[in-house]
């Protein structure tokens, strides 16, 4: 069945950071958009707020998209820096034996954790998956553990990882929703866009072998907007696809599961973010660029007040026929002098028609220097001749 989602608040981290959730659904108009799928999703980025579902909670195997996470926590290790880009990974045995799609690893070679992510991001490769499962964690099953643990920490209730590639695998399964979230997660990680963009480049091994890799996304060269994505199919899933397209400040998320050919998964993703870029919209309503209004007041300083701005971009989503009621309240952390630039000073909360939605952190925009023995004796002298 169909669905057009609006969102109620309540409890569940969204890529941004708000809590959202509490979903319910009426009747989509969207007709036909993922005609040939078994379920669907599609979401925006920033709020977590779903458009449009379809059989969205039905758990399936997912394939190759599994590696959604797999990229997750390998990002995330780099991100704690237990873990350097530049890293060698030696490559067991076990790593390359590994079927399906790969780059043919060697054993007897060292590869860089750049080089392997990249591989795996381009053209899916499970040999990379588990010589890097095997880096992160000592070996896959612990690194499998360790992606159940983070798909319940993001809310995924209906996902259960048993390998780290995607390879078929009894009781391994995800849903559309699941998908969406674990994809938005991973976006978090600026640096994913370094790779997911590549179209066509050679692998290249440490003894000069040559292995080349095209995407398996073909959403990068086919739609405009489309900058990443994960593509997945095994005779048992069909064919997946997660993916994400931004135009203007829209970043739309989706997820297409068993659908029953590679076109009509892309096929069916277009639709869906075509569908998402006419009739939604992400307005800008805090610019970190700009200075806020409200100047906040210092104690102790040389000067009694500064100028602040939102550490953040905030946006507020909504229909693009809707004009929702946008309002703010900016608190004061009373600061005392010193004030250093891009201190966080206070904080500022985004209501839309009533309801929080946002807090953005306020940070001053330049220096306050702590008042001396001379500023003072200026000031009551100030005071007395007043």
């Amino acid at each position: 069945m169909k669905k057009f989602c609006t969102v109620l608040l309540s409890l569940c981290v969204t890529a941004s950071g708000m809590a959202l959730s509490g979903f319910t659904y009426e009747t989509s108009t969207a007709k036909g958009l993922t005609a040939g799928c078994k379920s669907a999703y599609l979401m925006d980025y920033n709020s977590g707020e779903c458009i449009y579902a379809e059989n969205e909670t039905s758990r399936m195997p997912i394939a190759s998209v599994c590696k959604v996470m797999t990229l997750t926590l390998v990002l995330d290790s780099v991100s704690e820096g237990k873990l350097s880009l530049e890293d060698k990974v030696s490559v067991s045995k076990n790593a390359m034996s590994m079927g399906g799609s790969q780059v043919y690893l060697d054993s007897k070679c060292e590869y860089s954790v750049d080089q392997l992510i990249k591989s795996i991001v381009v053209c899916s490769a499970n040999d990379s998956c588990v010589a890097l499962s095997e880096k992160v964690c000592g070996g896959e099953e612990e690194f499998v553990s360790r992606m159940n643990s983070k798909a319940k920490e993001l809310g995924c209730t209906d996902t259960l990882f048993a390998n780290c590639t995607g390879l078929p695998r009894e009781t391994q399964y995800s849903c559309a929703r699941d998908v969406a979230k674990m994809f938005a997660n991973l976006l978090k990680h600026e640096e994913y866009y370094n790779y997911s963009k590549v179209w066509l480049e050679d692998f290249v091994h440490p003894d000069n072998r040559t292995t080349s890799m095209t995407n398996t996304n073909k959403l990068i060269r086919n739609y405009s907007f489309c900058d990443g994505g994960k593509t997945g199919f095994t005779n048992e899933a069909g064919f997946c696809l997660a993916a994400t397209a931004k135009k203007n400040n829209l970043r739309l998320i989706s997820a297409v599961l068993g659908a029953a050919s590679s076109n009509e998964r892309f096929d069916s993703t277009i639709k869906m973010f075509d569908y998402g870029f006419a009739n939604y919209q992400n307005k800008i309503v805090l610019d970190k660029d700009v200075t806020l209004n409200d100047e906040f007041t210092v104690r102790g300083g040389k000067k009694d007040s500064f100028q602040v701005r939102p550490e953040r971009n905030s946006y507020v989503f909504s229909a693009a026929d809707k004009s929702p009621e946008i309002t703010h309240k900016v608190n004061d952390f009373n600061v005392k002098a010193p004030v250093a630039p891009e201190q966080v000073v206070g904080s500022v909360e985004v209501y839309k028609d009533g309801v929080l939605i946002d807090t953005v952190n306020v940070v001053s925009v330049e220096s306050v220097e702590k008042a001396g023995y001379v500023d003072y004796l200026k000031q009551n002298a100030k005071n007395w001749a007043i």
